[in-house]
């Protein structure tokens, strides 16, 4: 497991939590010493020069789109007074908060922007056949550009934090991912959802979800989520070919496993690759 890519998973899915170096290492099963050497030798960062630059570049961006109250910006990043987040505002892109929110852009700012998860491989399993019947589903979508899936791990963040309890109608607790099929610049759009038993009214922010009664390649995916595209890459590349079968044109779901934990990423989940009859 790459020590490094864990931790990048880590900060980015806990983005509004008060994290230190301790606690990070403790998410990734290694001691602070471990984390620091691993995290550092792979990216070039120090774990916390890191995790400050994001969340300074994450309100900078918030500022320069209008945030209204500097104070809960900093409060949401984790400074406990406005004079505290001013002086490490500064440091950081040599302007106030206020400078950044008048300006209105982030252009020109050293704005940190989330380090890309690296790619592996790794060989999955020889799936299981699964009819599933029609299912619905209700999430928070948000597109997605290759290279850029660490930004998943905060969307689950915001989905669970703020969108997921208004959901009515849930068919079981534990929540979804779906993958809908890459347009031809290889994006796609990711929703983190609920299953449904009917869709009622629509939630404000979120979108509906449809998905045709077929059957599913099930692949094991067991170790840390931040390596799931490895998996992704095995099966695409791998694995589909060789059970001779062909994707459909429908969302992939992830199906975490009851053992998983959102808050270190392990656990497990399900993959289930759509195919065509």
């Amino acid at each position: 497991m790459n020590i490094a890519n864990q931790a990048l998973w880590v900060m980015e899915r806990n983005s509004e939590r008060t994290l230190s170096l301790e606690g990070i290492a403790a998410a990734c099963g290694v001691s602070r010493s471990h984390l620091a050497n691993a995290f550092v030798t792979a990216t070039g960062w120090p774990v916390m020069k890191y995790l400050k630059a994001r969340r300074l570049s994450e309100a900078a961006r918030r500022l320069a789109a209008g945030a209204p109250d500097i104070l809960t910006v900093a409060l949401d990043v984790g400074y406990g007074s406005h004079e505290a987040f001013t002086r490490a505002f500064r440091d950081q892109f040599g302007q106030t908060p206020e400078q950044v929110r008048e300006g209105g852009s982030v252009d020109g700012l050293a704005s940190v922007a989330p380090l890309r998860l690296r790619d592996g491989r790794m060989r999955p399993a020889v799936p299981q056949l699964k009819k599933l019947g029609r299912m619905k589903f209700v999430g928070l979508g948000a597109p997605c550009a290759p290279g850029e899936t660490i930004h998943i791990a905060a969307q689950w963040q915001r989905f669970m934090s703020t969108c997921y309890g208004a959901i009515p109608h849930k068919v079981q607790q534990m929540p979804i991912g779906l993958c809908e099929p890459p347009d031809d610049e290889g994006s796609f759009n990711y929703v983190c959802a609920a299953e449904v038993d009917s869709f009622g009214q629509r939630v404000p922010g979120l979108t509906q979800v449809e998905c045709a009664p077929m059957t599913y390649a099930v692949f094991a995916h067991d170790d840390h989520v931040s390596t799931i595209f490895d998996t992704y890459t095995a099966i695409w590349n791998e694995a589909l070919p060789a059970l001779a079968r062909t994707a459909a044109n429908s969302p992939v779901l992830e199906f975490h496993n009851d053992e998983f934990d959102p808050g270190t990423g392990l656990g497990g989940l399900r993959l289930f690759i759509p195919l065509q009859d």
